[in-house]
């Protein structure tokens, strides 16, 4: 259906609100991912794999207008599963552009790349072009180099969760919430109670733990010099720019994408190499900077986490993320 055959669809809908309609679904299936040289020649092929936005488990509904969008955990398996079966793939550059997202997302992919490095001895390389922060930092700990743009912002080692209560509000407007449990724990961060001292205890435990894990993973990671006492300073939730990082050995380069391109022929020992993206039909992608969807990274603030339908109101999580 055309743009003009919509717009007569909505408008009749409005102008006869007591008609009864048949629901059409407009909308093609999600197609499986096809893939795109955005660049350069030769049999051996790099492929460039986005870690965009807020990284999450959760995939974003179909509506009558938009597509189902999967979540950043769906594209990168299938992403992988794609290349397991491409033996002129030679080595993959993830680009990193995300404050970070949820402890299990974030989780999930990095054991994936390095289920991927060993079922394939290829190079793995992250390059971060502009936040690479909390869980967008913990997924480029799985790769084999971590390089950042001159102007790209890292770091942000910990664990955040948030929670609202919401008993003042209520208690305002004569609202109250009365619920039945079998123990004293089962409402544990309820936003519509205070959380009592026992529950924040038990609650900076789980984050001691998240946390603790974080750390073991950067300490873990390939090349890496820190000790357990060296990364303790570094790992208070702070922010670092790109030769900030260099410094504190959390990269290990600073150069741009196209740099880590090279780099990697340059180390497999190839002139020329197929740059290639993995697309869903419909997005076009014009150069090795374009997004999967040509979208922007999603905002986050307090109020409202922007980021692929996830809001306040959806449940407290676990967070890797640099809340900015």
């Amino acid at each position: 259906m055309n743009r003009s055959s919509l717009l007569c669809l909505v408008l009749f809908s409005l102008a006869c609100p007591g008609c009864a309609f048949i629901n059409v679904d407009m909308l093609k299936p999600l197609q499986p991912l096809q893939e795109k040289v955005i660049e350069g020649d030769g049999t051996p092929k790099i492929l460039l794999i986005d870690i965009t936005g807020f990284v999450s488990e959760r995939d974003q509904g179909a509506s009558q207008l938009s597509q189902e969008k999967p979540s950043t955990v769906a594209l990168v398996k299938e992403a992988l599963q794609k290349a397991d079966t491409d033996k002129e793939i030679a080595g993959i550059v993830m680009r990193i552009n995300s404050p970070g997202g949820t402890v299990t997302a974030s989780d999930i992919i990095h054991h994936e790349i390095l289920a991927f490095k060993a079922r394939h001895p290829i190079p793995v390389y992250a390059s971060i072009v502009g936040l690479g922060t909390s869980g967008g930092y913990y997924v480029a700990t799985a790769a084999d180099r971590i390089s950042a743009h001159p102007t790209a912002v890292t770091g942000s080692i910990g664990v955040i969760l948030f929670r609202f209560n919401l008993s003042g509000l209520l208690a305002k407007v004569g609202v109250a919430e009365e619920s039945v449990k079998s123990g004293d724990k089962k409402d544990i961060l309820s936003p519509f109670r205070k959380t009592t001292a026992d529950e924040q205890q038990i609650i900076q435990e789980i984050i001691d733990r998240l946390y603790s894990r974080f750390t073991d993973v950067v300490l873990s990671r390939q090349g890496n010099r820190l000790t357990k006492e060296s990364i303790k300073p570094l790992a208070d939730g702070r922010i670092f720019t790109a030769d900030q990082a260099l410094n504190a050995q959390l990269i290990d380069k600073i150069c741009y994408l196209e740099d880590d391109i090279a780099d990697m022929k340059q180390q497999l020992q190839i002139p020329e190499a197929r740059i290639i993206r993995y697309y869903r039909p419909g997005s076009f992608q014009s150069s090795i900077y374009s997004t999967v969807n040509g979208t922007a990274a999603p905002t986050v603030n307090l109020v409202n986490i922007n980021a692929d339908g996830i809001d306040m109101f959806q449940g407290t999580q676990f967070l890797y993320l640099w809340q900015h």
